[in-house]
């Protein structure tokens, strides 16, 4: 289970069965002359009686799912790995040979062919511990038989795996259209949370293409639902009441880790396609610009003069990759690709992770307040791992004086201190080469710049899109600024040697 905060994996419990006729409960019919009697009232159409029948009909197809694990761990603490770890610490620290310990993980999964094919989530048999080996994967039925699983295949973008187990006629179930979920309509979750074994819940499905679960990405559109769901749910069906499953039960927002009725589910419109790739053995690809994208948020939207909630910044552009090719800056704000709208429902990732490799798509930006539209070929993404290993840290700190202080930084207008970059500072506060711009040597604690994070030895490497050579530059930008009507500037800030960020800092008074 992942938690948020806590954003937790989890499962849902699916329902079972097809159609269900609404009946007239007995009593209903009453005399309406007698006085003071109130009648009883048939629910409502869409309010089933019972989800008895269709819990009875699906349950058969859910199962547990548990995985045994060999983790690394560096100490010689003796206890390490296990619940006693922390109270028994090792008194010469934690810095002798690795020791190995076993694991185990629980979580749900259900079977979707007669033959043994299983759907869970990819955190389940992995287990969420770094550097983790997994030695078996054990599939339980209904009726407690178990079976020892194959991984047939994993997505770790998606959160999904494709298990197989040596068994045929079993008992399985079909994908739903999860385009037609809305919010309000029913659903039942099938699971084993906690390990109790097969469960079942139902609720409703409270949100649809709900983002920023589990850190936003291209597959963060999940389907939000009140149906309870708890750790040990993770990877099981959620079921519409045509017994189809139209999500898979992966995470939970919870201050504890329990159930508090926010839950979500990757929607079975994202999941088949992953699910039958997997399941032919091959490899999930996605198209990839090359490019780095942040929100854009209202100060942003406000620094740039654009309505807030429509489009997304560029905040860096990949050497010899489709944007660059395409002419894509940093700074661009891209609003349509390949005529859909980018929204914070239909992210750029999203809409581009989803289109043909090697397709040539038009994408509308904006750029310096102008419109203008440029064709890219669209590239194959890179593994996780070769992202991950893109990306990096710095060091904030600086030795050479400072000429302006957190008490001159209390006067400006965006709260900063900075002065030009030189090549020892930028030796000291660890940028990549060739950075140019202001070095940060002071901000007010009671700025929107503080409430932002930034801080000394963060480098300005533009205001407004132009670059920052000297203060004056961000003088110049705030009166241009408040001269517009504008109540927020647009840095971009270089920490480090990560990526470069663009940072929307309202200005306060003088």
């Amino acid at each position: 289970m992942r938690y948020a905060y806590a954003i937790t994996t989890a499962l849902l419990v699916g329902g079972a069965a097809a159609t269900m006729t609404l009946q007239q409960p007995v009593g209903a019919q009453v005399a309406q002359n007698e006085p003071g009697t109130i009648a009883s009232a048939a629910p409502r159409a869409g309010a089933p009686m019972s989800f008895a029948d269709l819990a009875a009909k699906l349950q058969p197809a859910v199962v547990n799912i548990s995985t045994t694990q060999r983790v690394e761990v560096a100490t010689n603490n003796p206890f390490a790995g296990t619940p006693f770890g922390g109270l028994f610490g090792n008194p010469g620290g934690d810095s002798g040979r690795p020791v190995t310990r076993e694991a185990t993980s629980l979580g749900s999964g259900f079977i979707i062919s007669p033959d043994g094919y299983i759907v869970t989530n990819n955190h389940v048999i992995s287990g969420g511990r770094a550097g983790a080996v997994v030695k078996t994967i054990t599939v339980t039925m209904p009726d407690r038989k178990e079976y020892v699983a194959k991984l047939v295949g994993r997505d770790v973008a998606s959160d999904l795996a494709v298990l197989k187990i040596d068994a045929t006629n079993l008992p399985f179930v079909k994908f739903g259209d999860s385009t037609r979920a809305r919010v309000g309509d029913w659903v039942v979750a099938i699971g084993n949370p906690f390990g109790l074994g097969g469960s079942v819940t139902a609720g409703i499905v409270s949100a649809v293409h709900r983002g920023g679960v589990n850190g936003g990405g291209a597959y963060d559109r999940y389907i939000q639902t009140d149906a309870s769901i708890n750790q040990g749910n993770s990877g099981g069906p959620m079921f519409d009441l045509n017994g189809n499953v139209i999500g898979i039960n992966t995470a939970i927002l919870s201050p504890s880790g329990g159930n508090v009725g926010i839950g979500f589910a990757i929607p079975a419109e994202l999941a088949r396609p992953i699910v039958d790739t997997l399941r032919k053995g091959d490899t999930v690809k996605r198209g990839y610009l090359g490019v780095q994208i942040q929100p854009f948020t209202e100060d942003i939207a406000d620094s740039m003069g654009l309505p807030k909630n429509r489009g997304e910044l560029i905040a860096a552009v990949e050497p010899n990759q489709a944007a660059a090719r395409a002419g894509i800056r940093q700074g661009d704000v891209v609003i349509t690709v390949n005529g859909r709208a980018v929204t914070p429902d239909e992210n750029l990732s999203y809409i581009v992770s989803n289109l043909t490799i090697g397709s040539k798509v038009p994408i509308e930006l904006v750029r310096d307040g102008k419109r203008m539209t440029v064709t890219a070929t669209i590239g194959e993404r890179p593994s996780e791992e070769q992202l991950a290993a893109s990306l990096g840290g710095g060091d904030d700190s600086f030795t050479e004086e400072d000429t302006q202080s957190t008490e001159q930084a209390a006067r400006e207008s965006l709260g900063i201190a900075a002065i030009p970059l030189t090549p020892a500072i930028a030796r000291s506060v660890n940028v990549p080469a060739g950075t140019t711009g202001l070095v940060i040597t002071g901000v007010d604690p009671s700025s929107d710049a503080a409430q932002k994070t930034l801080r000394r030895g963060d480098v300005i490497v533009s205001v407004n899109r132009r670059p920052a050579a000297k203060l004056q530059d961000l003088t110049a930008a705030v009166t241009e600024a408040k001269a517009a009507g504008r109540n927020s500037v647009l840095l971009l800030i270089q920490r480090g040697t990560g990526p470069a960020r663009y940072i929307g800092i309202r200005l306060g008074d003088n």
